[in-house]
């Protein structure tokens, strides 16, 4: 994807960047593929697909829902997607990015001075960080690779009442059951799931929009190994 596809394709979904944005894009995906010549951040090597299947990728979102003022939490933020794109797009909102891969998150501290932004960086697990962050996000969100009830469960406990946790999927296979008994025991409930397609290489893309509807248990989330061994699912006979 070059910046003019990035662009009209922006503009598709609402979204008109002025050339200050553009330069923070275009300065991202610089700084970005020549870190990740000496340390590992991403797979994706060339400045063509990290406007792709990163900077649009992030944006897509925006096709059903547009940011304004939110405090917003991006839980495996790893080199800043979607955290960072949003935050560039809606510069008002309140970014918080958690990872617990120190040397991305070395990254995403240099970044911010690179682009002159600011958002929060927390170098920690999700299960430690919601100690001093229960039910205080308006909207959680992550693009990271589990499954939904793993997901769920390291995500509700941080949003608001009348909150969202939005995550970012891609198939949604049959786990989405398990999903689904994992997002109502831990206070949320589907709102809608909302599909696209990502131009040129027409993938799909989810975007689950969950509100919280009642706070969730002080028990969750466990610790990983817990939620990955025994992930909240339906009991079968």
């Amino acid at each position: 994807m070059s910046e003019n596809d990035f662009i009209k394709y922006l503009k598709d979904i609402g979204i008109s960047l002025s050339e200050k944005q553009l330069n923070q894009f275009r300065d991202y995906a610089n700084y970005l593929l020549e870190y990740n010549k000496h340390t590992n951040l991403t797979a994706i090597r060339n400045i063509g697909d990290v406007y792709l299947k990163h900077f649009y990728d992030s944006l897509l979102i925006c096709k059903f829902y547009k940011f304004n003022n939110e405090s917003v939490l991006d839980i495996g933020s790893g080199a800043g997607f979607p955290g960072v794109p949003l935050k560039i797009a809606f510069p008002n909102i309140k970014l918080t990015l958690l990872d617990s891969n120190g040397k991305k998150t070395r990254f995403l501290e240099t970044l911010k001075e690179k682009l002159n932004i600011d958002y929060i960086v927390i170098n920690d697990r999700a299960e430690n960080f919601v100690k001093a962050s229960r039910e205080n996000f308006d909207i959680v969100t992550s693009r990271a690779v589990t499954s939904m009830p793993v997901l769920a469960e390291l995500s509700l406990p941080f949003v608001k009442l009348g909150g969202m946790f939005i995550p970012y999927k891609g198939n949604l296979d049959d786990s989405i059951e398990n999903g689904i008994f994992a997002i109502e025991t831990l206070g949320g409930e589907i709102k809608t799931i909302e599909q696209a397609e990502l131009p040129l290489e027409k993938s799909i893309r989810n975007f689950v929009f969950v509100i919280k509807k009642c706070k969730s248990d002080d028990i969750y989330p466990r610790m990983f190994d817990k939620i990955n061994k025994k992930p909240l699912q339906k009991l079968t006979k």
